[in-house]
């Protein structure tokens, strides 16, 4: 069973017929194939996910999870398979250009994510949000200078924003505010079965089925 939050296109999402898709999952199928097991995916908030796993509700956590010194104290990560970054996304028009210009400003992130953790730490204030939809209106509405998100689902999201308002574009600046590695989140403790997907994880990185899936989608991919 797999704990995910589908808010996170392109890597979680909800499909026309109201399924989990997105690139996680392609990965996670391939996965289970191997093993030999069903996959059972249980949506929630995307705060719910680490602690489910790490209170063994879910064997595993899906959803576009960073790896950080803080969360490997009490998770326990696969090898990561890709590299993402933390998208600063403004206004068209924004005076905030570059990563610098934040300074002051209020910021909008989803709550629980490593952008929520990033800003916070770092001194910007923040309006912490459940849903990246939220964190989105929020700077649409002018309640917050800029919108700190995932790059990948920074690109859909925009993409998807833009199409409908034309005139009133949201931009994703050039500067990440940080880059960060990518896996999967188990228990602690589950080591053999963590160790058993890194194989997995390897051979499919080893001849491309990831780069390939991440095309499927016009996601960029950049290899851990």
């Amino acid at each position: 069973t797999i704990a995910t939050s589908p808010d996170f296109p392109p890597f979680e999402f909800l499909d026309e017929n109201g399924n989990v898709a997105g690139i996680e999952i392609e990965i996670m199928n391939l996965i289970c194939q191997e093993l030999g097991v069903e996959l059972v995916i249980e949506q929630m908030n995307f705060d719910s996910v680490l602690p489910g796993v790490q209170a063994g509700k879910y064997d595993v956590g899906v959803s576009g999870i960073s790896v950080t010194p803080a969360r490997e104290k009490n998770t326990l990560f696969t090898d990561p398979y890709c590299l993402a970054a933390q998208a600063i996304v403004v206004l068209n028009g924004s005076p905030i250009t570059c990563k610098a210009d934040l300074e002051g400003k209020t910021v909008s992130v989803q709550t629980g994510t490593t952008a929520e953790t990033y800003c916070m730490e770092n001194g910007y204030k923040v309006s912490s949000f459940t849903a990246n939809a939220d964190a989105e209106a929020a700077l649409v509405a002018g309640k917050v200078d800029a919108w700190v998100i995932d790059d990948l689902t920074a690109a859909e999201m925009v993409a998807a924003y833009n199409e409908d308002h034309p005139d009133a574009p949201l931009v994703i600046l050039d500067e990440a505010m940080t880059t960060e590695p990518y896996a999967f989140a188990f228990a602690q403790g589950n080591d053999d079965l963590v160790n058993k997907i890194n194989e997995i994880l390897e051979g499919l990185l080893a001849d491309g089925t990831i780069a390939s899936i991440f095309a499927q989608y016009n996601a960029p991919y950049t290899a851990p």
